[in-house]
């Protein structure tokens, strides 16, 4: 199986330049799906750590590089929203958020911060023995107790140390949101109506954000929390003047 993929046709979220080169590198197996992006493009064409697959594989077999709290060696390991990618050795740390266009950006966070990871929920199943398990969007299963409020379109923050829900943001009219796509993508508002749709259509949602309201379908929106909104959401601005949110 070949580990390149052509430029051209990456997906939108991947913030690659597509016409400087004919390919870059493949995602492997694993959470995310197709939007996920390989470890090795953030590290090298993003942050500019290393300056090829090789010295990627250096710094990942020193343990140096962790992915929502555990250290990574694979380096087509995709990446996607809301992950949390750490480098303790330098201090910094980002999370995986959507910027204009659909793009995925990395926003600096504190060390705090880097500590749990915020999952949407998609799916919710009884699985044997009773317990429910809930599906969140990056593939990820948790497993809890049936009398737990959870629900889906709901999210929940895992703790990334004992892998433990440490908190729970239910979606509702009123809850605060980001659109993870669109052409609002990485607009964050609140929840003023949701317009069921008949039939198999998207349900709609409308959206009232700092600047002007917006109307999107269900599926694009994320409940977060007001960390997104306070210092990590300033020092994302300040990044992206220094280039650290764009190529």
């Amino acid at each position: 199986m070949t580990r390149h993929q052509k430029r051209l046709s990456v997906p939108n979220s991947w913030p690659v330049e597509r016409k400087t080169q004919t390919f870059t590198v493949k995602a492997g197996a694993g959470p995310h799906g197709e939007a996920g992006v390989p470890l090795v493009v953030l590290l090298r064409d993003v942050l500019g750590y290393v300056d090829s697959t090789k010295e990627a594989r250096y710094a990942l077999n020193t343990d140096s590089v962790l992915v929502n709290g555990d250290a990574v060696s694979d380096e087509q390991r995709p990446i996607g929203i809301f992950d949390i990618l750490a480098f303790p050795v330098r201090g910094e740390y980002f999370r995986v958020f959507p910027d204009e266009g659909g793009r995925l950006a990395l926003t600096p966070i504190d060390e705090a911060s880097a500590g749990s990871r915020l999952g949407k929920v998609t799916t919710k199943t009884v699985v044997p023995g009773g317990d429910v398990q809930l599906t969140l969007h990056d593939g990820t299963n948790v497993r809890v107790d049936t009398d737990t409020p959870y629900d889906t379109k709901d999210s929940i923050v895992i703790d990334n140390e004992s892998k433990e829900i440490v908190a729970h943001f239910e979606y509702e009219e009123g809850a605060l949101v980001t659109a993870t796509a669109g052409q609002h993508a990485g607009q964050i508002g609140t929840v003023t109506q949701v317009e069921v749709t008949l039939g198999s259509g998207s349900n709609t949602v409308v959206v009232d954000g700092d600047d002007d309201s917006y109307e999107t379908v269900e599926e694009y929106v994320v409940v977060i929390d007001e960390n997104f909104t306070g210092d990590d959401a300033e020092a994302a601005t300040d990044a992206d003047e220094e280039g650290v949110t764009d190529e």
